[in-house]
């Protein structure tokens, strides 16, 4: 398949735990978004059958092409847990993370773990790669543990016969605060030979094109800057500086419907955390969410949230 475009870079949605669900992830794939991928799943999980985990890989019908992302440290686990996502359709990218840089993650070996040991990284790609019935092997890192040898960890997924790349610009002792370094991306770019997609920080459309402008990237993914803001993927694809309210207002609506829809009745609270971040910044925002937080109709939430935004 191809994925990659010589006449515009792509845009990704990052996985996010608690925020990339199926419902988030079709509602900015219908917006803009080229590529969506799943919440990080265990690849242990996988291979032990976990129904939560299954739950993760399930997608929506928009979402086409898809990327399934797994975390894992040894070779024979990830084959199993690749094998089991060779038996499920509409997978088109397997996606190692070798990025998360959560304690628990770490502590497992798998995630940013990985980048200290940039052989078991490189067999881990190629065990992906080698097993995968999917058209694509992607693999998600940071420009070190530490200290900064981005290239090393590029050159160690290249090897490992990976199709892309992405690089978040943080080490992984920079967590999500320290400032990202689109120098090390850039001279990612500049040293191999696969498509290489930046991460880190991309908040907006002024700092997206200064991202691709900077590293010369193939492709933008965001993340945290896309929560409570998904019309960044609009703006982006529309190349529009500026977006309408009346398309915010639609992109919220649709995201909360599709809560509803996947989640049953459950999906008004667990919505309240989106219209959080929707909200910040609105005037009235502090009593909008004392209302919406003691809501749990459907057609009350949903007139509420129309009448507000």
């Amino acid at each position: 398949m191809k994925l990659f475009r010589e006449d515009r870079p792509i845009y990704v949605l990052a996985p996010l735990a608690g925020y990339t669900d199926l419902p988030f992830r079709r509602v900015v794939k219908r917006f803009g978004a080229d590529l969506t991928v799943s919440e990080m799943i265990s690849s242990n999980a996988l291979v032990y059958g976990s129904e939560k985990s299954m739950k993760m890989v399930e997608k929506s019908p928009n979402e086409e092409p898809y990327s399934v992302q797994i975390a894992g440290a040894n070779s024979q686990i990830v084959k199993g847990a690749v094998e089991v996502l060779n038996r499920e359709d509409g997978i088109d990218i397997i996606d190692l993370n070798s990025g998360c840089p959560v304690p628990k993650v770490v502590k497992s070996g798998s995630g940013s773990a990985l980048l200290k040991d940039l052989k078991l990284l490189e067999e881990l790609t190629r065990t992906i790669k080698e097993n995968s019935n999917k058209p694509l092997t992607s693999v998600k890192v940071r420009i070190g543990f530490t200290e900064k040898y981005p290239v090393d960890v590029a050159r160690a997924v290249e090897a490992g016969g990976a199709d892309f790349i992405t690089v978040h610009g943080r080490t992984r002792s920079g967590g999500f605060k320290s400032e990202v370094d689109y120098d090390a991306i850039a001279e990612v770019k500049a040293n191999v030979s696969i498509p290489v997609i930046a991460n880190g920080d991309i908040t907006d459309y002024d700092k997206a094109q200064y991202v691709l402008n900077h590293t010369k990237a193939d492709g933008l993914m965001i993340g945290r800057g896309a929560v409570g803001n998904p019309w960044i993927f609009h703006q982006l694809k529309t190349d529009s500086q500026s977006v309408e309210a009346d398309i915010k207002r639609e992109i919220i609506l649709e995201h909360f419907d599709s809560m509803v829809y996947f989640y049953g009745e459950r999906g008004v609270v667990l919505f309240r955390k989106h219209l959080h971040t929707y909200s910040k910044g609105i005037d009235g925002a502090s009593e909008f969410r004392n209302i919406v937080n003691s809501v749990e109709d459907v057609e009350e939430a949903r007139t509420l949230i129309k009448n507000y935004f």
